[in-house]
């Protein structure tokens, strides 16, 4: 009985060999057939559809890189939008304190009887308000009495004149200072020239 099972068991191994091997020769044989049939295919089209077929390939291409630009491009202005919607957001969330501080000053201004005591804690609030403005780039423009008048910084509201032959064409008062961001001009400042 076990060399009747051990006969069976090589059997088996033998023709499971057999079956892989028939199917393998088989798969190669499918493959060698499509590609035989592919090869007539292409040699029965004829230019005119080998052409065709480019051309449909051609516009298949370009209308995918096309719907692709164009969602990029709305993505990137959606992003922009965002990105100007939330550009302050930082600076908002620094002034906040301050205008904290300026509500607290008014409730207690309202009890306060000492001037100098109120003078005192709004100058504190204008200095914290300043500085966290500078922090973020903002500079006062220099517009000292005498300073030559440049159109490029000022703008002359009034001309005013004067006896004093240096100070023609030259800044006398300032009505408005200016303000730089960083190198950029945000505000022109607002002067009287001096005539």
């Amino acid at each position: 009985m076990a060399k009747k099972k051990e006969t069976k068991e090589a059997q088996e191994e033998i023709n499971g060999t057999v079956t892989e091997e028939q199917s393998v020769e088989e798969t190669v044989e499918n493959e060698e057939a499509t590609e035989v049939e592919e090869q007539e295919e292409a040699e029965e089209l004829s230019p005119e559809e080998k052409l065709q077929i480019e051309l449909a390939e051609a516009k298949d291409k370009y209308l995918r890189l096309y719907s692709e630009f164009e969602n990029f491009r709305r993505r990137n202005a959606k992003e922009r939008l965002d990105l100007v919607k939330t550009a302050s957001s930082d600076l908002m969330t620094e002034l906040l304190p301050i205008v904290d501080d300026f509500e607290r000053a008014n409730q207690a201004n309202e009890k306060q009887e000492d001037i100098e005591a109120v003078k005192e804690g709004f100058n504190l609030i204008n200095s914290k308000l300043y500085k966290t403005l500078e922090g973020k780039g903002l500079k006062v423009m220099e517009t000292e009495k005498g300073t030559d008048f440049d159109a490029d910084l000022h703008e002359a509201v009034t001309q005013f004149p004067v006896e004093e032959d240096d100070l023609k064409g030259k800044i006398i008062d300032t009505v408005e200072k200016g303000y730089y961001l960083g190198e950029k001009v945000i505000r022109f400042a607002k002067v009287v020239i001096g005539s």
